[in-house]
């Protein structure tokens, strides 16, 4: 059989109870409740990070962010900033180099946040070709929001790129979904001849949230709902695009989001679990994932195993008969026995862990999630995720044996990985991407005609 082509579809700041399938009543999401119809749903899926950058250098990787360098970053910055003069090594593997041996056609559309020099973007890291904003929506000129207002509008103006050239400075924000769904759609006809890998990381529903006026007239969730629609819009092109050509069959289609919903009152939602993003109760890292592949993956299936999206890398590999890096530590696993319904299969984790920047705070083994951190402070948690997915029942006293055994995989951890809130500088990390003399990829120009000279809409940092 020929190898199948593979569409990875990535959000920004989706919530695990955005959609439909996953218990959302107010927005509208018909392509993906179909799409988990007719695939199989994820109960327990993670990101490795409640933030982003660290979140997609992890699954490009297959690594915990602290295990390249990408757990924090200039100044304790928590992502990738314009500018900045770091970014994902050179020297690591990701999914696109990886098929792209395999004689794959591969293409990033929509959000990077790898690093923006030219060292650092997709096209250096396995990607023919790229088209997107290579950071958060946010990091473009901005008007008055009280918070940002003297960081914000003096910032490089928001760049949109092909391959490594900047083709518009200040693009109109809620026309960016559907022109990166037109850049997907001709990718696919490109190259239907296959194999392809797409991966389409959508702006939505990061702040400030820009979406067609159609979308929001019809949202029963204001402008996040709206957002919601667009993403749910754009799947449903592609599963037609894909059928049209006749490619549905021999195509594997992922849907995630990097982390958890902000859930500041724009509308987005965690529901029924605790937390938000940039934290490390379930709200920041346990999100949707939904995998299709007709005749392979059984229809209306779900899956309560304990997965990754480091597992995404060694995964999709497997799919693509390449060969996992060896000479390396690669943190994920081939979760192909779950994917395909084998009978008896199980998470490959004895453990799964919680960083925040390069603090460890918490650890997950069976149904037990220990929590021994919180920002600056200690704290002493152990829940029951299975009888308590909202994480509100604390059981540390009752449970002085599985606190042991968790308290040691946790060292194990900080002696590999490190923990800089206690000190611990992990003994198998690999270093960051460094580049001299780094620069914006644009600067303002008074004379400029932009579309967009300064976003107006607050970001509510």
């Amino acid at each position: 059989m020929s190898k199948p082509n593979i569409v990875l579809i990535n959000c920004d700041d989706l919530g695990y109870g955005d959609l439909g399938a996953y218990g959302s009543t107010v927005n509208k999401t018909p392509a993906l409740d179909r799409m988990a119809a007719e695939g199989m749903k994820f109960t327990d899926f993670y990101m490795a990070s409640p933030v982003c950058s660290p979140s997609r250098g992890a699954m490009m990787t297959g690594c915990y962010p602290p295990r390249i360098s990408f757990g924090a970053f200039t100044n304790g910055d928590v992502v990738l900033f314009p500018g900045d003069g770091i970014g994902l090594n050179q020297d690591e593997i990701t999914i696109a180099r990886l098929l792209k041996g395999e004689g794959y056609a591969t293409k990033l559309v929509g959000k990077w946040h790898c690093g923006d020099q030219p060292e650092f973007l997709p096209t250096s890291h396995g990607f023919d070709t790229y088209y997107g904003i290579p950071f958060s929506n946010d990091h473009g000129r901005q008007a008055d929001d009280p918070k940002w207002n003297v960081r914000r509008r003096d910032w490089p103006p928001l760049p949109l790129v092909r391959d490594t050239e900047v083709i518009q400075q200040q693009p109109d924000q809620a026309a960016i979904t559907e022109r990166y769904v037109e850049e997907s759609v001709r990718f696919i006809r490109q190259e239907k001849d296959g194999p392809f890998f797409l991966y389409l990381a959508h702006m939505h529903v990061h702040v400030p949230i820009y979406a067609p006026a159609h979308f929001e007239r019809e949202s029963q969730n204001g402008i996040y709902g709206a957002a919601v629609a667009a993403i749910d819009w754009s799947v449903g092109v592609i599963f037609k695009e894909l059928q049209r050509l006749g490619l549905d069959d021999n195509t594997l289609v992922i849907f995630t989001s990097d982390n958890g919903s902000r859930a500041r009152d724009e509308g987005g939602s965690n529901s029924p679990l605790r937390g938000k993003k940039g934290e490390t109760w379930e709200g920041g890292q346990r999100v949707p994932f939904i995998m299709r592949w007709p005749g392979k993956i059984e229809a209306g299936s779900e899956c309560s195993e304990l997965v990754s999206g480091i597992d995404i890398m060694p995964t999709l590999a497997g799919v693509a008969g390449a060969e996992v890096p060896s000479d390396r530590t690669i943190d994920g696993h081939d979760i192909a026995p779950l994917m395909f319904g084998e009978t008896d299969a199980q998470t490959q984790h004895e453990a799964f862990f919680y960083y925040k920047q390069n603090s460890l705070e918490a650890v997950r083994s069976g149904k037990w999630k220990l929590h021994v951190r919180k920002a600056e402070e200690e704290i002493n948690e152990l829940y029951d995720l299975d009888a308590d997915v909202g994480e509100t029942v604390n059981l540390f006293d009752d449970e002085p044996e599985v606190v042991a055994e968790l308290t040691r995989r946790l060292d194990e951890c900080r002696k590999d990985m490190g923990d800089e809130a206690t000190g611990v500088v992990g003994e198998n990390v690999r270093p960051i991407g460094r580049v001299d003399d780094p620069k914006p990829l644009t600067e303002y120009d008074p004379d400029h005609p932009y579309i967009i000279a300064m976003y107006d809409k607050p970001n509510r940092g």
